[in-house]
């Protein structure tokens, strides 16, 4: 059984970046879409890339943005990965040749397989709770049983997960990895040291 990778989302602190880096956290979400409250410049995020060490990938996030804009969120920051966040579909994605994940929102889809084959090159999915046009870090979650067995390309799952429910939807779902937001923060963007380390043990602990 392969571990479930753990991605920390909307990272806005040196601290908390250094604490996702201590508990051994596979990925960072850096927000850079100003349509959220976690957003932060593109030379913060370069800041926040640069303090990483190897084999700990940087995710830009992104939503319904400017093509010009995400061009230079990547000139800046060199992420490792996209994430599109909004209703891009695969040519606007494909066009800036990085790799990237596509965040379906299952607020608004029925069927996970039929959204998945619209963007056949996304290396993965990430399932969120919001609805089409809404942004993720909302603290809610989704009915897991909407989660497709045979997709054929990693998920990640997100919406509402904290220390208290993650280990339960590793069993139900078995995603590729698991993205927090809300559920480790004392305030928007500002992540709380307990509840990282709580977070990272009970995925650690739900033995997958």
């Amino acid at each position: 059984m392969n571990r479930t990778r753990i991605k920390f989302c909307g990272l806005m602190r040196g601290e908390d970046v250094q604490c996702a880096i201590d508990l051994g956290v596979d990925a960072i979400g850096l927000v850079l879409t100003r349509k959220s409250r976690r957003f932060i410049e593109p030379a913060v995020a370069r800041a926040l890339h640069d303090l990483l060490p190897p084999f700990v990938t940087a995710v830009a996030l992104l939503m319904d943005d400017e093509p010009d804009w995400v061009e230079h969120v990547i000139e800046v920051l060199q992420p490792d990965l996209l994430q599109f966040h909004g209703s891009e579909d695969a040519a606007f994605a494909e066009q800036f040749d990085r790799p990237y994940l596509k965040a379906v929102p299952m607020a608004s889809v029925s069927d996970v397989a039929a959204f998945a084959r619209t963007h056949p090159r996304a290396r993965g999915f990430l399932l969120d709770s919001h609805a089409s046009g809404g942004v993720g870090g909302t603290g809610s979650s989704f009915d897991w049983t909407r989660v497709p067995r045979d997709l054929g390309r990693p998920l990640v799952l997100a919406g509402g997960l904290d220390a208290g429910n993650v280990a339960a939807a590793i069993t139900q779902v078995r995603p590729h990895a698991v993205d927090v937001s809300s559920g480790i923060e004392s305030a928007p963007g500002a992540k709380d040291p307990r509840r990282m380390r709580d977070f990272v043990a009970a995925v650690r602990e739900a033995g997958h």
